[in-house]
């Protein structure tokens, strides 16, 4: 791995996810209510589904609020959402994956150009930075909420499968080729680790420093993506400052 701190950045952006849980919510239904048409409204023989289960809950997602967008996908609404990928560069040549959940392709093409071109980036062509990022599990434990070592941790992933371990003071990260990715976090589960987030996602094989007279307009156009309805999720191979 290249010693990309995904935790550090979720943490990081923590207090301004918070400022938009409203926003934030409105996204989930989107992807519950797509998952669950597809797939079926059980998280049990649904495996997609779970995934975005397990995200609502970890953004304290109200309970209500998940059975209401999974009831609204039995009920048989033909509301649709197409899924797309949009790439590009940010400021200081950062590659960028955008992923969204979208009634309108073109109105958020619009949308996702606009925020790049006004903040000094340029969208891509389709595979222009896809192969820099792999897919990959993602599994952090709360090392407050965990009371095993750093040796126990990682007797305990390697015997399930996971392929990288990276430890600071405050968490576990783990990360897991996309097919054992369930597969490690049931496994963790059932050894009695709490875990404090799980997801796909995509991780930057390489990441790349932002220069510091870019960083204001890298984070006005990461910031301006996000608030995108359609948005469901940002990657970037920026490099943390403490990197």
């Amino acid at each position: 791995m290249s010693g990309h701190s995904k935790w550090h950045n979720i943490q990081g952006r923590k207090s301004a996810q918070d400022a938009k849980r409203g926003k934030i919510f409105q996204k989930l239904s989107r992807e519950l209510f797509m998952a669950a048409k597809s797939g079926g409204a059980d998280p049990d023989s649904n495996a997609a589904l779970r995934l975005i289960v397990d995200k609502a809950r970890a953004a304290n997602m109200p309970k209500d609020n998940i059975k209401r967008a999974l009831d609204k996908a039995e009920g048989g609404s033909d509301e649709h959402y197409d899924e797309v990928t949009y790439e590009g560069y940010a400021p200081g040549g950062v590659a960028v994956l955008v992923e969204a959940l979208t009634d309108n392709k073109n109105r958020t093409a619009s949308a996702v150009r606009v925020a790049f071109t006004r903040n000094g980036g340029s969208m891509g062509s389709s595979g222009s930075v896809a192969y820099m990022f792999d897919r990959k599990g993602y599994i952090v434990l709360d090392r407050e909420k965990n009371t095993q070592d750093e040796d126990e941790v990682l007797l305990d992933i390697m015997d399930l499968g996971a392929d990288d371990l990276q430890t600071s003071d405050e968490a576990f990260e783990i990360y897991t080729d996309a097919k054992d990715f369930a597969a490690v976090r049931d496994g963790l589960i059932a050894k009695g680790y709490e875990l404090a987030n799980s997801e796909l996602t995509m991780i930057p094989q390489n990441t790349t420093p932002v220069p510091e007279d870019k960083k204001e307009q890298f984070e006005r156009m990461i910031d301006q993506l996000e608030d995108d309805d359609d948005v469901s999720e940002v990657y970037t191979a920026a490099a943390e400052d403490d990197e």
